[in-house]
């Protein structure tokens, strides 16, 4: 994708001066002082501004100068350290990446360093040791995604692959939030992003640290603003391209752990604070140069976090405000920036180029067919007789009969409606996968970046947390309900100019991080037990599944599959470009829309049946094009069958692997999931 903007009629009294420049540094700081005052005379204990002056002048009681000195001074430093380190790490990085929307999120920066973190959850380090391994996880995940997605190749690889990849340690470090409670107690709270402190320790530890980071970003200012000039006009000017973006890399991740380390990932404020402060170099002369520029975002990224920790606690009650971290008020406030800027962005980027793929035979796609429904027969098999009690194959023909005992009875009338909700939930997954695809021309795609996953156990968890009694259809319906408001609100905001793919998909991604963040507040503000019950539903479990809870899915997947076999033809036009469908007289918007309310259909029963299960839709409809080529008459079957296979495993592996104990069948899709993921950005950058 292709940002394109037309550089602004500069007029006379709008040029930049010195004068302009200090007058907006001087209202930053003045911002950020006001909002770090009222900060300060904000909390639980009866300490107002009067207070809070007889404590800073020494004239306080003890009980309300250790309130002011130990906890509020702390808090507002370690916001105004954070945002500072987020704003210039995040600048850095779009500088170097010459992408709007590069920034520690986008890059999974935070979530490579939450993965570091819950794998040493166990062990007692102290915060420096603790810093060093979430820098090693953010590195590790930034270098990831800036190496396959490609730097300067456009946005929306950039934000699929670091959604992705921060999708995959995300499940995967859930998935040790499940097995290890007690090891991991507080992870998940902390994940969310919470400015509080319990004295300076923390504040001045990080400090030098921060200190460091800014300081080296602006000794290599000079080279990385080179970089924006493009590769070759850098190297002419004797700029070590390749260094400088590793240097600068390096530098922006070590700010953000610093960050994250000291109040966990606050989310998005890398994103919107260098946003935010480009409007400004119409007063600011040299903004865009990142030596005057990492002032200016620095200053916007602390009256970001301070705003955020002021309003949470203007507009709730001081008790609960304790436990609401702020990094979700500053991830709700970035998802509708970044829903914002999709909108608004310029979608000039053209169909993605078509997979380089042999043409089958007939005779080679009924052989794949065939050895997909004996693997399909396999693994349902399997589902059937594995698990913490082993049967036979007799057990199985005895209950079909009715001629079973009790025990097995019980088995099997448990378990089977588990191996058809994994069957059916690939099935209709991996059949929305493959429509979305084909509209957005983005092999990258699935139904969880339309933000159509994400709203569905954003109504489940509703549902959950607040009525911790509701039954199965209850949630079911919950799911659906959460599933079709999310799908109405992607499609309203990205209508314009026909569906267009990138746009599309910035807007589910925006969207499925709001409904992330509204999740964990949620989650967070519930008590344990719903807490758990939440975590282990959005891990996609089967548990607990009947036979009427899949009939829904059995239905909507019929339905599915025979109107997407009726439209294999126009599936095969929308997937090719933007001007041979209208040639051949075909609605393109319209056509666009239909096959995306039926993937919102597919997804949104699959996931009320069996709850969230990620990477189904992306690496089903990938490998059923690798093996049956592009035509959909060949795709859609074996992209179905592959798709229950892949969840049906899952789910068979979830549950026997560490028996008795039990992973859901999305965390098992997500180890898979992930290493596909690469596998396909490698390939589509050879």
């Amino acid at each position: 994708m292709a940002v394109t903007a037309t550089p602004p009629t500069v007029r006379p009294e709008t040029v930049p001066s010195r004068a302009g420049a200090a007058a907006v540094t001087t209202a930053l700081v003045l911002l950020v002082a006001v909002l770090a005052v009222v900060d300060i005379t904000q909390g639980t204990a009866a300490v107002g501004p009067a207070e809070v002056l007889k404590a800073l002048t020494g004239r306080a009681d003890p009980g309300d100068a250790s309130v002011v000195i130990a906890s509020r001074l702390p808090r507002t430093a370690a916001g105004l350290l954070v945002g500072a380190a987020l704003g210039v790490a995040g600048l850095a990085l779009q500088a170097v990446s010459r992408n709007v929307l590069a920034s520690p999120d986008t890059l999974a920066v935070n979530a490579g360093s939450y993965f570091a973190l819950g794998v040493v959850a166990g062990l007692s380090l102290p915060l420096i040791a603790s810093s060093a391994i979430a820098f090693a996880g953010g590195l590790a995940a930034a270098a990831v995604v800036l190496g396959l997605s490609g730097l300067g190749t456009g946005t929306v690889r950039l934000v699929l692959a670091g959604t992705a990849l921060a999708l995959g340690l995300t499940a995967v470090t859930e998935g040790l939030l499940l097995l290890f409670p007690e090891e991991t107690e507080g992870l998940y709270q902390w994940n969310q992003g919470s400015i509080g402190q319990n004295g300076f320790d923390g504040v001045l530890q990080m400090l030098p640290v921060v200190v460091i980071g800014v300081t080296g970003l602006l000794l290599v200012a000079r080279r990385v603003d080179a970089l924006a000039l493009g590769d070759d006009t850098a190297r002419g000017l004797g700029v070590p391209v390749r260094a400088t973006r590793v240097t600068a890399v390096v530098l922006a991740t070590l700010l953000s752990a610093a960050a994250v380390t000291l109040a966990g990932p606050i989310g998005f404020v890398g994103l919107c604070a260098p946003a935010l402060a480009r409007p400004l170099a119409r007063w600011v002369r040299g903004l865009r140069r990142l030596r005057v520029g990492a002032p200016v975002t620095g200053l916007v990224g602390a009256a970001l976090v301070l705003g955020a920790d002021v309003l949470l606690r203007a507009l709730i009650d001081a008790d609960t405000a304790v436990a609401v971290p702020t990094g979700v008020v500053t991830s709700l406030v970035g998802a509708a920036f970044l829903v914002v800027m999709a909108a608004r962005l310029r979608d000039t980027g053209g169909a993605a180029a078509p997979d380089k793929l042999s043409i089958r035979s007939r005779p080679a796609f009924l052989v794949t067919l065939a050895a997909l429904v004996l693997a399909l027969a396999g693994v349902a098999v399997a589902g059937l007789l594995l698990g913490d009690s082993k049967l036979l194959l007799g057990d199985v023909a005895n209950w079909a009969q009715g001629n079973a005992g009790r025990t097995v009875s019980f088995v099997l009338d448990t378990r089977t409606p588990r191996v058809l909700a994994a069957l059916l939930a690939g099935a209709a997954l991996a059949l929305a996968g493959t429509l979305v695809q084909a509209v957005t021309r983005n092999p990258l795609a699935e139904p969880a970046v339309l933000g159509v996953s994400g709203g569905g156990a954003l109504g489940a968890v509703i549902l959950v947390t607040t009525v911790p009694t509701a039954g199965g259809w209850s949630v079911s319906a919950a799911a659906f309900a959460g599933s079709a408001l999310t799908a109405v609100l992607v499609f309203g905001l990205a209508a314009r100019g026909g569906f267009q793919q990138n746009r599309l998909v910035l807007v589910g991604i925006g969207v499925a991080s709001g409904t992330t963040a509204v999740i964990s507040l949620l989650i967070v503000l519930t008590d344990p037990f719903n807490a758990t019950k939440a975590l282990t539903w959005l891990s996609g479990s089967t548990y607990g599944r009947d036979l009427p809870d899949v009939l829904p899915l059995a239905a909507v997947l019929a339905v599915g599959v025979a109107v997407a076999g009726a439209g294999h033809r126009e599936l095969d036009l929308v997937s090719l470009d933007e001007d041979t469908p209208r040639l051949l007289g075909l609605d393109l918007a319209r056509a666009r829309l239909a096959f995306l309310v039926l993937s919102v259909l597919l997804t949104a029963t699959a996931v009320a049946a069996a709850g969230t299960i990620g990477f189904v839709g992306l690496v089903a409809p990938h490998a059923a094009r690798a093996l049956a080529g592009r035509r959909h008459t060949r795709v859609l079957p074996v992209a179905v069958l592959l798709g229950a296979v892949l969840v049906c495993t899952a789910d068979l592996l979830g549950r026997t692997v560490i028996a008795p104990a039990q992973l859901g069948a999305g965390l098992m899709t997500a180890v898979i999931g992930t290493p596909y993921f690469l596998y396909v950005l490698v390939r589509a950058r050879r």
